[in-house]
C-alpha cells in the first residue's frame, strides 16, 4: 500500500504555544508546524513569518492582542515558501505598512511563487484551510539588497526601531533557499532564523543549497544567541539549547548531502538513492514530525545538487506527484 502523498493524511490540529522569550520577543509554535516570531516594541510590532492563510494569521493576531495593542507595522518574510507568507494580507488591518524580504526572496516569488503556492496547498491541505481567504501571492514592499521602483535602492541589511528595541535584518547566506533572511535582536540575544534552523522536525530542502548551508549555520553560531525561534520545533532557550538546534539542522543537511553525493557517484536512480539515504537518516531522524513528507523532496534535491544542478529545479504540483509515484513500491 502506497503512503499518502506528502502531508495529506496529517489532519490533526496541533497545540499552539505563544511564549515570551525576552522583554520584547515572543515565539508562536505549534508542535512542528511552521513557527512565527513576534517582536513587540513600545511603538510598533514586527511579525517574522506570517502563516499560510489570512484566516490562520488571525489566530496569531488574537494572541498578540492579549499582550499588546500596538500596530503590527512590519511583516518579515524569512523566505518565499507559501506556508510562510500567504497570510500577510491579514496584517494590513492591524497597521502593517511594510512587508520586508530579501532580493533573493523577491526573485523567487517572481520566478516560482505561483507554482509553489499550488504545490504546497496540495502537499499540506490542513495548513491551507480557508485558502479562499488568500488574495494571491504576497509581494514585499521593501526589498533588502534591492528596492522597489520609485523608492530607491535599499542596502543589504536593515535595522528597524520598534521603540525600545531594535531589530537587525539581513541574509546570512544560502541554505534553505537562496533568499533566507533572519531577524536578530542583539540586545536580547534572540534570533528568528526562519527555516535555516529547525529542531526535532523534518528539514525541508527541496529548494536548498546544501553545500553552502553549513557555512550559513556557522554565521548564525557566531551571533552567540541565547534564544532562537526556529522554523519548526519548539523555541530554544539558553545558549546550549540554541547550539542543539543548530547542531540538529547541520547534522540533517550534511548527512543528506553526503548520501546524495554517494548516490550520484554510484549512478543510482532516485529510488535507489532514497533507499541509500534512508539507511543513514532513518535511525537518527525517522520519528520526527514531517520526516516522511520531507525526505522524498530532500533526496531529490540532494541528488540533483550532487549531480551538478546548482539552481534548484521548480517544484510544481505535477512534478511533486510524479516524484512521489516514482518512489513507491
Amino acid at each position: 500500500m502506497s503512503k499518502a502523498f506528502a502531508s495529506q493524511a496529517d489532519v490533526a490540529d496541533k497545540q499552539i504555544t505563544f511564549e515570551q522569550l525576552s522583554p520584547h520577543c515572543w515565539a508562536y509554535t505549534a508542535e512542528g508546524d511552521p513557527n512565527s516570531g513576534v517582536i513587540i516594541g513600545d511603538r510598533f510590532i514586527m511579525v517574522s513569518d506570517c502563516t499560510a492563510t489570512p484566516a490562520m494569521a488571525r489566530d496569531l493576531i488574537a494572541r498578540i492582542r492579549t499582550v499588546s495593542d500596538k500596530p503590527i507595522k512590519y511583516v518579515l518574510l524569512t523566505h518565499y515558501h507559501a506556508v510562510r507568507v500567504l497570510g500577510a494580507s491579514a496584517y494590513f488591518a492591524e497597521g502593517a505598512t511594510e512587508i520586508i524580504a530579501s532580493q533573493g526572496t523577491f526573485e523567487l516569488i517572481a520566478e516560482r511563487g505561483q507554482e509553489d503556492m499550488q504545490s504546497e496547498m496540495e502537499r499540506f491541505p490542513r495548513l491551507f484551510r480557508n485558502a479562499e481567504s488568500i488574495p494571491g501571492l504576497t509581494w514585499p514592499t521593501l526589498v533588502i539588497g534591492g528596492g522597489i521602483p520609485g523608492r530607491g535602492e535599499v542596502p543589504g541589511s536593515l535595522t528597524v526601531d520598534l521603540g525600545g528595541v531594535r531589530v537587525q535584518i539581513w541574509s546570512p547566506g544560502n541554505g534553505h533557499t537562496r533568499g533566507d533572511t533572519i531577524a536578530w535582536v542583539e540586545e536580547e540575544k534572540v534570533l528568528f532564523s526562519g527555516d535555516l534552523v529547525e529542531y526535532n522536525a523534518g528539514v525541508y530542502t527541496g529548494d536548498a543549497h546544501l553545500e553552502e548551508w553549513p557555512a550559513t549555520l556557522q554565521a548564525l553560531r557566531a551571533l552567540k544567541a541565547e534564544a532562537i525561534v526556529p522554523g519548526r520545533g519548539e523555541a530554544m532557550k539558553g545558549a546550549a539549547n540554541v547550539s542543539k538546534a543548530l547542531d540538529y539542522t547541520q547534522r540533517w543537511v550534511e548527512t543528506l548531502y553526503r548520501c546524495g553525493q554517494e548516490a550520484a557517484a554510484a549512478s543510482m536512480d532516485l529510488k535507489a538513492a532514497m533507499a541509500h539515504t534512508r539507511k543513514a537518516m532513518d535511525p537518527i531522524f525517522g520519528q520526527v514530525f514531517i520526516y516522511e513528507h520531507c525526505l522524498p523532496f530532500d533526496v531529490s534535491r540532494a541528488y540533483d545538487e550532487a549531480s551538478g544542478i546548482k539552481v534548484p529545479r521548480v517544484w510544481t504540483a505535477e512534478r511533486d506527484k510524479e516524484m512521489w509515484a516514482a518512489l513507491q513500491a
